[in-house]
């Protein structure tokens, strides 16, 4: 949501936010229902201010012991005015808001402007692709070579866009998972969270999920929605509470499963496990001081990156045009792992700053030491990471000619000492 007085004061700034995304002038029609509302307002106070006068005129008359009878009739006149001017503001407003709500934030002014991926910004690289001497595999064939990935009972049973994890894939997701909890727990400062995974309208509202996405979220008969990450219910700690400033930030991380019922996505990745309805992943949630937010921002890519390091995996970090960025970032760093399977990057991460654009929808706001006001906060999330696509990239990158897959150095004490899977583990 936005500050109204932000867009009365330079709508064209706004208007240009919107532009760097691809989307169109909005700040006029915007204003538009605000005067509309606030002339309903004046006229309504005009209203109770009048009826007030002639009932005070009315009980002066009949101390005169007159009846008051055309004050009478003006007052009960009045009141049904009152009451259609009534419902007339309730309309403007709830317009009003459903258009605000449907707004993106506005891209910080480093962001580039775009609608694709193409004006995406590349800012780094890690790492060197491995060269093989032999015929690289997708993860799919690996997978089902090993015997570990089943997409066919998966469809049996839930249709498209399911997989069954089984043997030393089912562990390698689990050891993935603790890999990197324990890294961000034990290195970086975060405290695990278990959180719902079933949230009100209201928690994903105040996120920016709803009510723009509300197709690809999966809704339950009693109104509650599977949360399509853990961001939806890490950032919802804090809503409508005021948070004083020595507990800024606060840093949190879950391990959670995530359900997205990929509206948007017909044809795209329907083959393996780049694309699920189901799927896992390590979030990582910050809320922070206002000017605070873009260096947390850096610092919560580089604990995101770290995983990668570790696991040996080359990639790339980019920084996303206005059109690619989610709805309720102001900034976005996506983390892009290289798959030799499909021979180029593909994202493995992205870690966003939402700015207040969240904290506003949630009423999430912080107190001033020493002050009485209160302010939002910020909010930042990202994944750290996909734990499917990481296991996609450590089976592409670290497959051998024989059919078996490596497992990094880095993960193996989380899989007892585990060197290597091959077909039958």
């Amino acid at each position: 949501m936005f500050d109204l007085k932000t867009i009365r004061a330079d709508p064209a700034a706004f208007d240009a936010g919107l532009e760097k995304r691809g989307f169109e002038s909005q700040a006029a029609q915007i204003l538009d229902l605000d005067d509309n509302r606030r002339e309903l307002q004046t006229r309504l106070q005009a209203l109770l201010r009048r009826r007030n006068e002639a009932s005070r005129a009315i009980g002066q008359a009949k101390g005169r012991g007159e009846d008051g009878a055309d004050l009478v009739a003006e007052v009960a006149q009045i009141k049904d005015d009152i009451r259609a001017l009534e419902d007339d503001e309730r309309t403007a407003a709830a317009g009003l808001d459903a258009l605000l709500a449907g707004q993106p934030n506005t891209p910080e002014e480093a962001v580039p402007k775009g609608v694709d991926e193409s004006a995406n910004l590349e800012l780094r690289r890690s790492g060197e692709p491995r060269g093989f001497d032999f015929t690289v595999k997708e993860h799919f064939e690996i997978g089902e070579a090993l015997g570990c990935m089943d997409f066919e009972s998966a469809a049996r049973m839930s249709g498209a866009r399911f997989v069954v994890l089984s043997g030393a894939l089912a562990r390698m997701e689990r050891a993935l998972a603790a890999f990197m909890l324990d890294m961000h727990t034990g290195e970086f400062g975060y405290t695990e969270v278990n959180p719902p995974l079933l949230v009100r309208e209201a928690a994903a509202f105040g996120t920016g999920n709803l009510p723009k996405f509300a197709d690809d979220l999966f809704r339950t008969r009693d109104d509650y929605y599977l949360i399509p990450t853990a961001e939806m219910s890490l950032t919802n700690l804090t809503a409508g509470e005021i948070v004083d400033e020595a507990r800024l930030p606060i840093r949190v991380t879950a391990f959670t499963p995530c359900f997205r019922a990929e509206a948007g996505a017909a044809g795209k990745d329907t083959r393996g496990m780049m694309r699920q309805h189901q799927f896992t992943k390590v979030e990582l949630v910050s809320i922070c001081l206002p000017e605070k937010s873009d260096e947390e921002l850096d610092r919560m890519t580089a604990c995101a990156e770290e995983v990668l390091k570790r696991l040996d995996l080359p990639y790339r970090v980019v920084l996303l045009c206005g059109g690619e960025m989610g709805f309720a970032a102001r900034k976005t760093y996506d983390i892009e792992v290289w798959l030799p399977g499909q021979g180029r990057y593909r994202e493995i991460s992205s870690c966003s700053n939402c700015g207040d654009f969240q904290a506003r929808r949630m009423k999430a706001r912080y107190r001033d030491a020493g002050e009485r006001g209160t302010s939002f906060v910020h909010t930042l999330n990202g994944s750290a990471l996909a734990i499917g696509r990481t296991l996609i990239a450590v089976l592409e990158n670290y497959q051998e000619a024989d059919g078996s897959v490596t497992i990094p150095p880095a993960l193996r004490p989380c899989m007892d000492g585990l060197e290597r899977i091959a077909p039958g583990d």
